[in-house]
Parts: structure tokens; C-alpha cells; sequence
């Protein structure tokens, strides 16, 4: 193959332990040019060992990977040269400005002097921090220090970013305008490899792996992800919301159940057939039923129904 064919990320039986536990469980995956490929799993799943490896951080105890035709392991200083790599927690200098943090991690990263002011106020633009240029770094808002780390990230222009939960703590609004950056990015050409807890923010990748445990349990684009799940979904509206849980949990009809927002979610093998049971089971516990219906099954209910039965969802990657 040739190297502009190769994929962004080729990652090939990692592993990865810290004493007894292994983080990362012989994880492979493939990222192409031009994705937005979501990483998805609770707290504890891998996702950020497996990014520290891709981004040489961390070495492997098993396994290979190439990220940007750079080997994680042999080649770090190319590696570090050719991605942008965005950490869990804030790693910039909180005593420093805006733009003080920007050109320092300019310097750092070697960037030609002549482009440096270019470069500054290209991304202070793109982030639309220019107002904000001079303000010291502890005073910004969640939303802005994570601005300012990506735009920190972009300085020598990588083809590829590893974000790590970028948008964790931070409100709404600015989770949805750094995802507008990251399309923009995407647009301009750039791979994108994120971490992420949140499933509409999953919604948006091209493609999303579901890690749990350490192991990488299927990969897929979302849609695709749906339509392997089988069985269907039922929605009940019911209060209170924990009673009526535990008075269908234990239904020969029900696979999971889970709460989702001010509904339950009921995996079943056929909503038709399996309603008038659930409707008996809530009636005789005295719960106050206002709906069981039918329901597109979100990725939350994929990934719970994966994780209850894992062969109805192969990992292909």
C-alpha cells in the first residue's frame, strides 16, 4: 500500500497495563483521512489510555500503532510534529494571556517565527477568542480554556487531532460551538479522533467505537450501529419512573431497561407482543402509566444492549 493510501490511524493489538489491570485489552482499529471518528465509553472504558498511546504519551506493553505514518513507539518526535493532541484536563499555562499561551506553544512546537503573528490571529479568529486576547487564562470560562487548548493544539497545522473528553463540564452552548470548530476543521481537511461520554455528541461522528472494559466492542457508523441491534425498543412513560423500572426489570419479554431522560427504555425482542405485558406488570404495581409505545432505539440502548448481549453486535473496525 501506499503511504498516502495508508489510513490516519492504525492501531494493531494494543495493550496496555498498569499492575494488574489491563487498560487497554489488544484494541484495533482503523481511522480514515477525513473522519470524525468518536471514541464512546463510560469513565474507566480505556478511552484515555488508548489516546495517551496514539498520541506517544504512553508506549504500549503490546502491540503497534501508526498514527500519521509515524510509529507511536519508534518515531515520537515526528509523531508529535505531524498531530494535535488534546488532553482531559487543562494543560496550559493559566498564568499566561491568550496569546502568551499561543505563542509560546508556537515556539514549542517550532513554528517559524515569520508565521507566528499569522498563525495567532488566524486561530484567534477561528476560536473567536480575539476579544479575549489579553485575558489571563485562569479567568476564562470552561468553554473558552477548551477553545484555547484546540487552538493551541492547531498551531503547526497537524493533519490529525486527538481530543481527549474535550467537552466534559463544559455548558451547552459552548459544547455546541466547539463542535461547529471541529466540523470546520474537519471541512478544512483534518482527521479527528475523539473521546467522548456523551451520546449526541457520538450522533455526530462519522464513525464511533463503543470501549468497555478496556476492549473496543464494535465499530460502526451510527446509523449501521441501529440497524444491527436486534430487537426493538419500548418507551414507557410511567411515575414514579424507579418504581415502574423495577417492576418490569424482572419480565421474561424485557432484555435491559434503563432510564432514559423522563422515560424508561425496554429493550425487548418485539414491542408488539411484548407491550400488553409490560402494561400489566406497571398496572399491578399501582404505577400510573401514561405511555408504552414503539421508539427509535438511541445509542445509548445499542451500547446498554450490547453490553447485556454482545454477540448481537460484532466489533468490525
Amino acid at each position: 500500500m501506499d503511504a498516502s493510501d495508508a489510513p490516519a490511524i492504525v492501531a494493531d493489538g494494543l495493550v496496555r497495563r498498569f499492575d494488574r489491570t489491563v487498560a487497554v485489552d489488544r484494541v484495533s482499529l482503523r481511522v480514515e483521512h477525513g473522519e470524525v471518528f468518536g471514541l464512546v465509553g463510560p469513565d474507566g472504558a480505556g478511552k484515555t489510555t488508548l489516546l495517551r498511546m496514539l498520541a506517544g504519551v504512553l508506549d504500549p506493553h503490546g502491540g503497534r500503532a501508526l498514527v500519521a505514518g509515524a510509529d507511536v513507539h519508534r518515531q515520537p518526535e515526528e509523531l508529535r510534529q505531524r498531530i494535535g493532541y488534546m488532553p482531559q484536563t487543562f494543560s496550559l499555562y493559566r498564568d499566561l494571556s491568550v496569546a502568551e499561551n499561543l505563542r509560546f506553544f508556537a515556539e514549542a512546537y517550532q513554528v517559524p517565527s515569520r508565521d507566528i503573528p499569522v498563525r495567532i490571529e488566524r486561530l484567534l479568529a477561528f476560536s473567536r477568542l480575539g476579544p479575549f486576547s489579553r485575558t489571563i487564562a485562569e479567568h476564562l470560562s470552561g468553554g473558552m480554556r477548551q477553545k484555547l487548548a484546540l487552538s493551541c493544539s492547531m498551531l503547526h497545522e497537524p493533519t490529525i487531532l486527538l481530543l481527549d473528553e474535550p467537552t466534559t463540564g463544559v455548558d451547552p452552548v459552548s459544547r455546541r460551538e466547539f463542535w461547529d470548530i471541529l466540523y470546520d476543521l474537519n471541512r478544512r481537511g483534518t482527521t479527528v479522533l475523539v473521546a467522548t461520554p456523551y451520546m449526541d455528541e457520538a450522533e455526530r461522528c462519522t464513525r464511533i467505537g463503543f470501549m468497555y472494559g478496556g476492549r473496543l466492542l464494535s465499530v460502526a457508523p451510527p446509523e449501521e450501529l441501529r440497524a444491527r441491534m436486534t430487537g426493538h425498543v419500548l418507551e414507557v412513560i410511567a411515575e414514579p419512573r424507579r418504581r415502574a423500572l423495577a417492576a418490569v426489570r424482572g419480565l421474561d419479554v424485557v432484555r435491559t431497561g434503563s432510564v432514559f431522560g423522563d422515560a424508561l427504555h425496554l429493550t425487548v425482542s418485539d414491542a408488539a407482543s411484548a407491550e400488553p405485558h409490560v402494561r400489566a406488570a406497571l398496572t399491578a404495581a399501582g404505577i400510573n402509566v401514561q405511555a408504552v409505545r414503539a421508539a427509535r432505539p438511541s445509542l445509548e440502548d445499542v451500547f446498554i444492549s450490547l453490553l447485556a448481549r454482545p454477540e448481537e453486535v460484532g466489533a468490525r473496525t
